[in-house]
């Protein structure tokens, strides 16, 4: 399995939509469009998880730099999640 990374979506766009996008290069096993959890609107980018390396590659060529509702999107293979200490991202202590 190989997970996608799908940049620059139009905000409207659904889980489903996205995975109907993938469907023509194999067997979307999962695509979801990543929501702020406070608002519950979307961050413009998503994710997309098809069977093979050949499906992948053949959706990166066909889609990369594509065009959707005037957005050229961006289709890479996803790296891997980074590890964040529990502290990282918020603010920290200011020490004198």
């Amino acid at each position: 399995m190989v997970k996608l990374y799908v940049g620059n979506l139009p905000y409207h766009i659904s889980d489903r939509e996205l995975a109907d996008l993938f469907s023509k290069y194999g067997r979307v096993q999962s695509a979801s469009v990543i929501v702020d959890k406070f608002s519950g609107k979307s961050k413009g980018f998503g994710f997309v998880e098809l069977d093979s390396d050949e499906e992948a590659q053949r959706a990166i060529k066909d889609l990369n730099g594509k065009e959707m509702d005037n957005r050229t999107i961006n289709v890479s293979i996803a790296r891997p999640k980074e590890e964040r200490s529990p502290r990282e991202g918020r603010f920290r202590e200011r020490r004198y």
